[in-house]
Parts: C-alpha cells; sequence; structure tokens
C-alpha cells in the first residue's frame, strides 16, 4: 500500500500543474487491488478544503469527487464508513465537511453527543451547543 498526500490528490483530480499532474495521475492510476493507495483522514478533511479554498469548488463538486474517491477499488480511505456517513451529511445540510467529519467519528467512537461552541455546528450536524 502506498499513502497520498493530499497534494498528490489534488494533483490528480484538477490537473492544473503539467509536471506534478501527470506523475500523480501514473501513480493513481497505476494502482491496483493488489496495489492500493491509502488516503488518511487528515488528507481527506484538506482535500475538501484545498478545493473549496484554493478552486472554488462548489458543495455539488466536494460531494462528487469524494464520492468517486469513496468508490475507487484501488484506494483504501481511512475509516471509510465515517467518512461516507459524513460526506451524506455534508450533501443534505449547509454544514462544513470538517464539522461533519467530526461529529460522525465521535458517534463512531461510541460518544453520547460532541459538544461545541460553534453554533452552526450545532444546527447543522447534530452536535450539542454548550451554552
Amino acid at each position: 500500500m502506498i499513502g497520498l498526500d493530499t497534494n498528490v490528490v489534488v494533483r490528480y483530480i484538477v490537473q492544473d500543474d503539467a509536471t506534478q499532474s501527470k506523475k500523480a495521475t501514473s501513480l493513481l492510476e497505476g494502482l491496483s487491488d493488489d496495489n492500493q493507495g491509502f488516503i488518511s483522514l487528515v488528507s481527506i478533511v484538506e482535500l475538501v478544503w484545498v478545493l473549496q479554498a484554493c478552486y472554488a469548488a462548489d458543495r455539488a463538486e466536494i460531494v462528487k469527487v469524494l464520492g468517486l474517491l469513496l468508490q475507487m477499488k484501488s484506494i483504501v480511505i481511512e475509516q471509510i464508513e465515517t467518512v461516507s456517513k459524513a460526506l451524506r451529511v455534508f450533501s443534505g445540510a449547509n454544514a462544513d465537511f470538517a464539522d461533519c467529519l467530526v461529529e460522525r467519528s465521535a458517534y463512531s467512537a461510541g460518544c453520547e453527543y460532541t459538544a461545541t461552541f460553534d453554533k452552526k455546528a450545532a444546527k447543522t450536524t447534530g452536535m450539542k451547543l454548550l451554552a
């Protein structure tokens, strides 16, 4: 298995640097069931942030990109079920992806609830607002 840093995944998705995009494409398209790529939770969160902040990707584009990554047999995503659940919340709410992932990760860990001071996160993700 080969770990994939966020910048490699970004270059593969956006194809904005001829040299790096070619290398990233070669690596990712050369992966297989026997030689998979691994994307960590941190890289997933960074990927969403980079796509939104640097490439002005909207929610629908983010959902599409993450959905495609989740379906790739040659890619292993850390805690894929939790990421998938967070993506479902993100796609149907006006919430930040990171907040969705924080809440779903806590839920998956057996937490009774996730406490927050973030009013938007409490309203959109089901976290409990500390007042």
